[in-house]
């Protein structure tokens, strides 16, 4: 009885897998298997050619696929290029590796016409960045098809440099993403680097009393010779001062030691709801270790699969920076 019981359980699940291949919810692993075999390793050997001659683009890579999952779902609509798109709001301004995404599309074009779609290569190409800079590789389901829709003025709610914890626990949950999610997401923070315009508040006059006190009192005089007063506000800080192009937990032993750039970033420290995850990724004894590299891979996941678009919803674009 229990046997033929498991294997109804067993037939009625493989049947939900078809139904929602067919009807295109959901994405997979291996999504590309038979139309496009070698679409992941043309895809990493881009990413890696660029990454070998500019390491700070795998930071690039990896944010930019964070904003893209965060606007109208993970879609490659921020790498459409004109007036008013989502690339002209003033949230992605910064954002860099746009030539890395068109050189792997061109590259899978010619081995595999209209085939894959820009917004799985940005979310392979973010994947393989993380690995290219020490992380742990993981498993990227495949399958999105691009937005047919970009524009700036969605571009209203990515998590803000200046956010508290309520506010980035609110606009994570509104993406079916929890506490532990942000804490593990934010912490891709361990590479790349920020403008002083986005933290320099904290350096002098942030209360009555002068600096964020929250900040290192040895490590302030540092970022204020980096962000002077009133002025370098385009310099660049690295957001995780001990490595910054190594994918590693020195960002949460920062937070710990006072050292977070971003006061959003500091303020994962200084919330009893976040500091607990912070501190599981540090191994801090008496509690449940968890291992960051491992929860990141399933964070980005989850992440990836935000408002997915699939079966004959969007489209393939032949040109990741244009609508066909």
């Amino acid at each position: 009885m229990e046997r033929s019981l498991f294997r109804i359980a067993f037939l009625l699940l493989a049947l939900a897998s078809i139904v929602n291949t067919v009807h295109g919810q959901g994405s997979r692993v291996g999504f590309y298997r038979r139309t496009c075999p070698r679409a992941e390793s043309i895809v990493r050997s881009a990413v890696e050619s660029h990454v070998k001659s500019d390491r700070t683009l795998a930071a690039g890579l990896l944010r930019m696929h964070f904003h893209d999952c965060f606007v109208q779902g993970c879609d490659a609509s921020v790498l459409i290029a004109g007036a008013g798109t989502e690339r002209t709001a003033p949230p992605n301004l910064g954002l860099r590796g746009y030539e890395v995404i068109d050189d792997a599309k061109a590259k899978v074009e010619a081995a595999c016409p209209g085939v894959v779609s820009c917004a799985d290569i940005l979310a392979l190409a973010a994947r393989d960045s993380v690995v290219l800079s020490g992380g742990l590789s993981w498993q990227v389901p495949t399958g999105r098809r691009d937005g047919r829709v970009s524009q700036a003025s969605d571009v209203n709610n990515l998590p803000a440099p200046f956010d508290s914890v309520d506010v980035q626990k609110q606009k994570f949950a509104a993406k079916g993403l929890n506490t532990q999610d942000l804490v593990t997401l934010v912490g891709g923070h361990t590479i790349g680097t920020t403008a002083c315009q986005f933290f320099s508040n904290r350096l002098y006059n942030f209360t009555s009393n002068g600096p964020d006190s929250s900040i290192d009192a040895s490590f302030l005089p540092q970022l204020q010779a980096l962000c002077p007063q009133n002025s370098g506000v385009s310099n660049r800080v690295a957001l995780d001062t001990t490595s910054q192009n190594r994918f590693d937990t020195s960002y949460y032993a920062n937070l710990r030691n006072g050292r977070g750039i971003l006061l959003s970033d500091q303020a994962l420290w200084n919330d009893a709801s976040t500091k607990t995850f912070v501190r599981r990724y540090l191994g801090l004894r008496g509690l449940l270790g968890l291992k960051f590299n491992v929860e990141f891979g399933k964070s980005m996941v989850k992440m990836s699969n935000i408002e997915l678009k699939t079966g004959s919803d969007g489209e393939i674009r032949k040109i990741c920076s244009a609508f066909n």
